[in-house]
């Protein structure tokens, strides 16, 4: 008997593994088909290198995009080999012989596992750096982008040091309307302001233009000191200011973890997306055991539709998972959700509907 089950387990495992696989490979192909649909005009226009193409994008491109669908294709590859089962009669061969429907879950979570892993190590560590040089060919060869620059900057260099900056362009490192003050305690020591600044990537150090010291000695005497141009340094760099669309993408989690951490100190306002998105590589994994729990309790009985019927319900409930968590994400970027709660809720909600249906399900 023992034997048996084990090679159950093997053969549930294996379709499941395969089948989520197979789902990958028809679905990235289309993809694919009408990504360069879209993009041939941008190609041939740019002149992109078809070794640039195929390596540096679609090559960076189809990991990105599988992982970023993995609930999607966990769902289907459950929902479509479970109908099949059911149809078969094999999901009541293996109940009647013995086999309790929780025992029957065992390999489906092995499986969901092994597709957690695999998706959480994708995302943490692997795409990331290949996302930067999908970003970079895209803004070479797709998109005519516009640097409209991070506006109303204020930052708390160390305790003590604070700046400010009216706007500052990423693409050209260099910001306008600078200013900074230090204190100690409530008492202003010094304030350098200028009309722009510029990062100098050789020198690692800023370069102020048209800038004014005004030391304050005690409470009736200011130092004021003007000059055309002048270097220094501050603790900051471009990346502090960061506003190009999905930069954190090419972050892996190490380097993100580490950002937050840094900005958070220095008090910067504007870092929920790399929030959200540390939060969310540690729980879209988690959403491959939810939504194999809701597979099976629906695709292990036979309705009216066949598996046609399955594959409908299950795709609509995956696009509900998937819409739920930019919803709620987007809830936490513009308005005041936590983060922690945006991204985890649509896994809360969905654990409960897998419960529910399993409890539902034929035993």
């Amino acid at each position: 008997m023992r034997g048996a089950i084990q090679k159950l387990d093997r053969y549930i495992i294996k379709k499941f593994l395969g089948t989520y696989f197979f789902a990958i490979l028809l679905i990235i192909s289309i993809a694919v088909v009408f990504d360069i649909t879209e993009k041939i005009d941008n190609f041939l226009d740019k002149e992109a290198p078809i070794h640039a193409i195929i390596f540096d994008y679609y090559a960076n491109f189809i990991p990105y995009f599988a992982n970023l669908f993995t609930p999607l294709f966990v769902f289907i590859a459950v929902i479509f080999f479970t109908s099949k089962m059911a149809y078969d009669t094999e999901i009541i061969a293996i109940l009647s012989g013995g086999i309790s429907f929780k025992r029957l879950m065992f390999p489906y979570f092995v499986g969901a596992l092994i597709v957690a892993i695999f998706s959480f190590i994708l995302g943490a560590y692997i795409i990331p750096p290949s996302n930067k040089v999908r970003l970079e060919f895209e803004s070479t060869y797709v998109k005519n982008k516009k640097d409209t620059g991070l506006t109303d900057i204020h930052l708390q260099l160390e305790p003590g040091l604070f700046i400010y900056m009216g706007r500052f362009y990423g693409y050209r490192n260099k910001g306008n309307h600078f200013c900074a003050e230090r204190f100690e305690g409530t008492r202003l020591l010094s304030k350098l302001s200028s009309q722009s600044i510029t990062y100098n990537k050789d020198k690692k150090n800023w370069t102020l233009t048209n800038y004014i010291q005004r030391d304050f000695v005690d409470d009736k005497h200011i130092q004021i000191t003007e000059g055309s141009k002048i270097d220094t340094v501050f603790n900051m760099t471009p990346s502090d200011f960061k506003s190009e669309h999905n930069w954190f993408e090419t972050m892996t989690n190490t380097e993100l973890s580490a950002y937050i951490e840094a900005q958070t100190k220095k008090g910067v306002g504007s870092i929920k997306p790399y929030i959200i998105e540390y939060y969310k590589r540690w729980a879209n994994p988690f959403s491959a055991f939810i939504l194999t729990l809701i597979g099976v309790s629906l695709a292990s009985r036979k309705v009216r539709g066949g598996i046609g019927l399955h594959i409908g319900i299950g795709l609509g409930l995956s696009f509900g998972y998937i819409l739920f968590m930019t919803i709620s994400t987007t809830f936490a970027i513009n308005g005041n959700m936590n983060p922690l709660i945006a991204v985890w809720m649509p896994n809360i909600v969905f654990t409960l509907i897998g419960l529910y249906l399993y409890k539902k399900a034929p035993k």
